[in-house]
């Protein structure tokens, strides 16, 4: 499956953006799909996923009642929607298919696109 996010972009702190993820192929209802994000000169966090059903999410603590996450299986894509954003959500957020919700469940990854978050 190959994966294509956009939406990233310039938005000050409390604002919003919508993250969008377009995969290829007709398996996309086969795989959890999840929004991993990582900062300038820090590690990769794992943010946020959905079942292949929709049916159960992942957030990290960091974004839990900020972003939720949710896809539709007719149009291959998946969302991550971003409230109340801080300057500590920015980064390139990655979306990424696999198997499941654990983090280490992620075997196709997109090319990631910029948030980047004014104070």
């Amino acid at each position: 499956v190959q994966l294509q996010a956009s939406g990233g972009g310039l938005v000050q702190a409390g604002g919003s953006l919508r993250l969008s993820c377009a995969a290829s192929g007709r398996t996309f209802s086969r795989y959890a799909m999840g929004w991993f994000r990582q900062a300038p000169g820090k590690e990769r966090e794992y943010v946020a996923a959905i079942s292949r059903s929709g049916g159960s999410t992942y957030y990290a603590d960091s974004v839990k009642g900020r972003f939720t996450i949710s896809r539709d299986n007719a149009k291959n894509t998946v969302y991550l929607q971003m409230n109340s954003l801080k300057p500590e959500d920015t980064a390139v957020y990655y979306c990424a298919a696999g198997m499941g919700l654990h983090y280490a469940s992620f075997d196709y990854w997109g090319q990631g696109t910029l948030v980047t978050v004014s104070s």
